[in-house]
């Protein structure tokens, strides 16, 4: 690899700028230089097809078009926040190389001609969740022929069960990438849906004056689900109090939003500003939850597109930013599961099955819903994200307070808290945690008496000590950061929330008045 392309490989994380080479694709220097290097590779010396040569080939296939490494603020060294090109590009060797020596090895000789496309496809198989149960590793004997090794999976005792479950979970996704998000749990507890609560619910709905206050009391240990759509709406303050002006006020609403599409969506409509924003949430959309089919339909991505583009037009002080997109996601599945029922599977949901009408409700109750919920936090999304570099800074000061050991432990080792949490404050966890956890958490925020913005505070801590064990146990930065940014909460329930929730108000009722934490 040549100086230029390390340079600029050296400006990102993980990923090579170099226009003149193919992600995955080993350049023509490379593999000359490899015909006569000596290095060790996973399977032996010399050949041109070593592991390791051909991994440092590779070290752009991690570009994956996100940058979900936040960029550092000026108090912080770039370069001392970054992990080293030579510590990234090992990443994925160290870890089979771990793994290989807790496993008992079963390996069949058998040459075989690959190709560059074969091979890359097996190494990116080997990054990409690490796939520990059954692998195909190709490595290079001493005469330059290929061996094909079938590594099996064995169930073993002790030390062996806790490196593979620790492996699992710190590579079940790519560093830094969304885990895939699930729209449903068959082991999501039932305690929300219980009888008695629909009945509480019910009363309080169905009152001619409703009551917020109480309203806002029993949704804060959660919403059931057939009751969800009409109290986020009420909680958010969508709706009006008085029940018999709810459906004149809805229907308004809606009108109104379809005006604002057809006024400002048109391309004939749009400046250059305009044009620049809805390029970018042109972008982002589908990326937004590529591992679920739902997001990946034409119709949906069209409804977020027209949800975002018109709420940043009306909100020229921020205007789009990245993760904002994410914010809509709860409000559509709840909208949509209203629209479907509370018993569909909204995984095989197909949006073109609903009438128009159905879908103009969802979009626009989406919208307004999603304006009223980040009016508190507007200055989350203004120009430098003041806000949420402001909640990074509370949440430093609040960890050293509640525990100087992890505080100690992450500064020790180069962790700066922006680098992992401020996608937490960015996207209100939205990426931590399966969606249907998400919903649950957003049940609470909604029902916070004061806005969720200084309670978004205590659940980051709450979080972040919830994983103090396995924190502790890593000791050095790379470790750490792998860790932080895929927190194993694949398989969280709503009683994960619920005990989340719950710590979070205890370092709430315990700290909100000692404000040094918030000097």
């Amino acid at each position: 690899m040549n100086s230029s392309s390390d340079a600029a490989g050296s400006s990102t994380f993980w990923r090579n700028n170099s226009a003149a080479r193919l992600p995955g694709r080993p350049t023509m220097a490379t593999r000359m230089a490899s015909g006569g290097n000596g290095g060790a590779g996973a399977g032996g010396a010399g050949g041109g097809s070593s592991f390791q040569d051909y991994q440092e080939s590779v070290s752009d296939a991690w570009d994956l078009g996100d940058d979900e490494f936040c960029i550092i603020s000026g108090g912080v060294s770039v370069e001392a926040a970054r992990i080293s090109k030579k510590v990234s590009q090992s990443a994925a060797l160290n870890v089979i190389k771990t793994h290989k020596n807790h496993k008992n090895v079963r390996v069949g000789t058998a040459a075989v001609a690959t190709t560059t496309t074969t091979t890359a496809a097996a190494m990116v198989e080997s990054m990409d969740g690490m796939k520990i149960s059954s692998r195909t590793a190709v490595d290079s004997d001493n005469d330059g022929n290929v061996v094909q090794r079938r590594e099996q999976q064995q169930n073993h005792d002790g030390m062996n069960n806790v490196s593979d479950h620790r492996l699992r979970q710190r590579f079940h996704a790519y560093p830094g990438r969304p885990q895939p998000l699930k729209l449903s749990s068959n082991v999501a507890s039932k305690d929300v849906e219980c009888e008695s609560k629909y009945e509480k619910f019910t009363n309080i709905l169905e009152a001619p004056l409703l009551n917020l206050i109480a309203l806002k009391e029993i949704s804060w240990s959660g919403v059931p689900r057939r009751m969800r759509a009409v109290t986020w709406r009420l909680l958010a303050g969508y709706l009006p109090t008085s029940l018999e002006r709810r459906n004149t006020l809805l229907e308004r609403k809606r009108v109104d939003y379809r005006k604002l599409v057809q006024q400002y969506f048109h391309v004939d409509a749009r400046d250059e500003i305009q044009q620049d924003t809805y390029r970018q949430i042109h972008i982002d959309v589908p990326r937004m939850n590529p591992h679920v089919a739902l997001f990946q339909q034409k119709l949906v991505q069209e409804m977020f597109e027209r949800i975002l583009f018109i709420w940043a037009i009306r909100h020229p002080a921020s205007g789009y930013v990245q993760g904002i997109n994410d914010l809509v996601t709860p409000f559509f599945i709840v909208f949509l599961q209203e629209s479907v029922g509370a018993d569909k599977d909204l995984e095989q949901c197909q949006l073109g099955d609903l009438s128009e009408e159905q879908r103009d409700i969802i979009e626009a109750d989406s919208f307004w819903c999603l304006s009223k919920f980040l009016d508190c936090i507007q200055d989350n999304y203004i120009f430098a994200q003041l806000g949420i570099q402001e909640k990074v800074n509370q949440l430093k000061d609040l960890i050293q307070r509640i525990d100087g050991t992890l505080h100690r432990h992450l500064q020790a080792h180069g962790v700066d808290y922006l680098q992992f949490s401020f996608r937490w404050m960015n996207n209100l966890l939205t990426r931590e945690l399966p969606l249907y956890c998400t919903i649950r958490l957003w049940d609470t925020y909604l029902a916070e008496s004061d806005g969720f913005a200084v309670f978004q505070l205590y659940v980051c801590a709450a979080f972040l000590l919830h994983w103090r064990d396995q924190l502790l146990q890593e000791r050095d930065f790379q470790g750490l950061m792998l860790l932080l940014q895929n927190l194993p909460t694949h398989n969280w329930t709503d009683s994960h929330i619920g005990v989340l929730v719950a710590e979070a108000f205890r370092l709430k009722f315990t700290y909100a008045d000692t404000k040094k934490h918030l000097s």
